[in-house]
């Protein structure tokens, strides 16, 4: 009896300090980088929503490979007044959107996201990112898409 005891212990312990070293990595997640856009005037500068040129009810972003509307947010705080869109990367996909105002064609976006799990964590690389029909400026330090928009 002491036997079978002792060797239910010895499994037990075995078993607690293999559930530990699974955990090792505990709870890694990062969620991918949204995309953000100021629309500027090009000749400007100036934030066309912030002068009231453009309203963001009139915003509509559609992934032109199904035509379904994408989801997206308009930041104003602090008269910033930026689109963001965090819906993509959260998979691995490959995705173009049409962004219009007004039913005007501003860009179109090109993204080929993989979403991955490297070193205990999940995170997203964006092999691509193609924005064209419009000029534009990357803020490495804001990550924002200033989007110089010409009338």
């Amino acid at each position: 009896m002491k036997k079978i005891i002792g060797t239910l212990s010895v499994i037990i312990v075995l078993v607690f300090a293999q559930a530990c070293k699974k955990d090792e990595c505990g709870d890694c997640f990062t969620p991918p980088a949204p995309f953000m856009f100021e629309i500027v005037d090009k000749t400007t500068g100036e934030n066309l929503f912030t002068n009231g040129t453009f309203q963001p009810a009139a915003i509509k972003v559609t992934n032109t490979e199904n035509n379904e509307n994408i989801a997206f947010s308009f930041l104003d705080e602090d008269s910033i007044n930026v689109v963001v869109i965090n819906t993509i990367g959260w998979k691995t996909e490959k995705v173009n959107l049409r962004f219009e105002i007004s039913n005007q064609l501003i860009f179109s976006m090109y993204v080929d996201a993989e979403r991955l799990f490297e070193n205990c964590c999940s995170f997203t690389r964006y092999n691509e990112i193609v924005i064209s029909g419009t000029a534009y400026e990357a803020d490495p330090t804001t990550e924002i898409y200033r989007i110089l928009y010409e009338n």
